[in-house]
């Protein structure tokens, strides 16, 4: 593994916001600010090359975190392969909980970097670590995820009035009975709510176990360090639609492999973006 984290920390600049410090006043929670660094575009090419080492030392519970997820998307895909809406819905529904469902990976890669055990059952600690700031974090994916959800049968049940037989024809025919505007309407109505999920998402998981942070902390922070290394976050949430895309090709078969990828790769975005 190559190890570039010291170098790109030691070049790093660092924005507004000191680590672990709070701000209290009367009758108001308080709010924690985290540091926020700024790395190089090239990093998020650093942070899959961590993650498949990540993938190499903690196989066999990663592939078990990826199993999991992947039957979870086909069982997504069965219930709603008979209506164009549903499946339009469960895909991009899935996709927008991404995160939160790579919890326990994100606890592997801690653990390894700070050489506790690695196994399956130790990763389910990670859902324990921060319960509440996971369900509330959960509960906004979830409630973009409806919104979505709503968006995809109000625009497509104006294009389709009647279902679809299968998946292949709800995803294909479906498309090509739209019409260049629809069809773009639809796809970026879809993108920016994914980008909003991307956003909100890039570190928070990891923040939320490893610091305990709130859910509302960890957006912040996420949307800070969007802000603060845009380019960067393009470059990775591209390589993250494109590893992602890579899973659902196979028919959701490489998505055993893609998902623990992207679970490690996140903690150690999480690592080099925030102090």
């Amino acid at each position: 593994m190559r190890n570039t984290r010291s170098s790109c920390e030691a070049e790093a600049s660092f924005v507004s916001g000191d680590a672990m410090t709070t701000s209290v006043s009367a009758g108001k929670p308080v709010t924690r600010h985290f540091e926020v660094r700024r790395v190089p575009l090239r990093q998020p090419l650093e942070w899959l090359d961590r993650g498949w080492t990540d993938l190499k030392e903690i196989r066999t519970a990663g592939l078990a975190h990826g199993a999991l997820i992947a039957i979870l998307g086909a069982v997504l895909l069965m219930l709603g392969s008979t209506h164009l809406y549903l499946t339009a819905a469960a895909v991009t529904s899935y996709l927008l909980v991404g995160p939160v469902m790579t919890t326990g990976l994100c606890e592997l890669a801690r653990r390894r970097e700070a050489k506790e055990p690695v196994g399956f059952d130790e990763s389910l600690r990670g859902l324990t670590r921060n319960p509440d700031g996971l369900v509330h974090f959960g509960g906004v994916l979830a409630l973009i995820a409806v919104v979505w959800f709503v968006l995809s049968a109000v625009l497509l049940q104006s294009v389709l009035n009647a279902p679809v037989p299968s998946l292949a024809v709800a995803l294909w025919g479906g498309a090509a009975e739209m019409s260049a505007g629809q069809l773009l309407g639809y796809v970026g109505c879809g993108a920016i709510l994914a980008g909003m999920v991307f956003a909100v998402s890039v570190v928070s998981v990891p923040l939320i176990i490893d610091r305990h942070a709130g859910a509302s902390d960890a957006i912040r922070a996420s949307l800070r360090a969007t802000a603060a290394n845009l380019p960067a976050m393009l470059l990775w949430a591209a390589l993250i639609v494109a590893i992602t895309a890579l899973g659902f090709l196979t028919l959701l078969v490489g998505m055993v492999i893609v998902a623990p990828l992207l679970g490690y790769a996140t903690w150690h975005a999480y690592r080099d973006l925030i102090g």
